[in-house]
């Protein structure tokens, strides 16, 4: 069983199908879509048929709403319910590269806390994932790191998908790699993986990040993906197909890589997993399978 605690949200995406007029009208295409990092992450894993369970927190219509969509896909969901604050809502700008840009009001994410978390949330866990929306946040970085520890003591495998080159920078590479230390994998796409090693060009320190985890997968977009340890170097290439929407595309990614990965440690397999659900995420609206 894999054990995703973090974000859900509602993502209110918007395709402007004419250049912007300021201050006026554009003609949109605009959609909202089931979101959040770790609640796509989720999907994925029980789309592509990993057992699963997710735990988050959302306003009175989440455990319903989304809770439903999530058990659709086979995911064991768990939604607690703040009754002030509604279900967080990101608003995504698609720019003509299919792109986004992204506004963010976290809401009832933010008031998740250690209470929330089932009685019997480990029950046959072998791995747990998290988002770096976690530990970003003063009010659940608690969560992200008791969570953490927790596994650590159990013996259970730990990744870590950074998240936000926004929110990294702000928090700094040093707090970050402390708040992570001790994770098995970590999965930042190019931006935060030259951020977290300090490059300034275009080169990737990819030995440098194995110096803090055992495990390293960056995502590189259209170049694909790679894997490094200690050990072993692989690279998976992506495969060249239309790119309708690319909301979701990293957290489709490492539910492949994990749904290969906890099955068999094979870096190569996990990898073409991990390739092959980003490929099915772009060709779709929304983050979603």
């Amino acid at each position: 069983m894999i054990l995703v605690v973090g974000d859900v949200v509602d993502d209110i995406g918007v395709r402007p199908l004419e250049p912007v007029n300021p201050r006026s009208d554009t003609r949109s295409e605009i959609r909202m879509t089931a979101g959040g990092s770790a609640a796509n992450t989720a999907a994925w894993l029980g789309f592509l048929g990993a057992p699963v369970r997710f735990v988050g927190k959302g306003g009175v219509d989440a455990p319903g709403r989304h809770g439903g969509a999530l058990r659709d896909l086979g995911v064991d969901a768990r939604i607690a319910t703040d009754h002030e604050l509604p279900t967080a809502t990101i608003v995504l700008t698609l720019d003509e590269a299919a792109d986004r840009t992204m506004f963010v009001d976290r809401a009832a994410n933010s008031t998740l806390t250690v209470d929330d978390l089932p009685a019997d949330v480990w029950d046959d866990v072998t791995w747990l994932h998290l988002t770096g929306y976690t530990f970003f946040d003063d009010a659940t970085r608690p969560v992200a790191l008791e969570l953490v520890a927790e596994a650590r003591q159990r013996g259970v495998g730990t990744s870590v998908d950074p998240s936000s080159l926004g929110f990294l920078q702000a928090a700094g590479a040093d707090a970050f790699l402390e708040w992570t230390e001790g994770v098995d994998l970590v999965v930042p796409n190019s931006d935060e993986a030259r951020f977290l090693t300090g490059s300034t060009g275009p080169f990737i320190d990819h030995d440098r990040l194995a110096e803090h985890y055992p495990h390293v997968v960056v995502t590189l977009g259209q170049l694909g993906a790679t894997y490094v340890s200690h050990e072993v170097r692989e690279q998976v290439v992506a495969p060249r197909v239309p790119v309708l929407d690319t909301t979701g595309a990293g957290d489709a990614f490492t539910a492949g890589f994990l749904a290969a990965w906890t099955q068999r440690r094979d870096p190569a397999a996990a990898l073409d997993g991990g390739a092959g659900a980003a490929r099915r995420c772009i060709a779709v609206r929304g983050a979603r399978p």
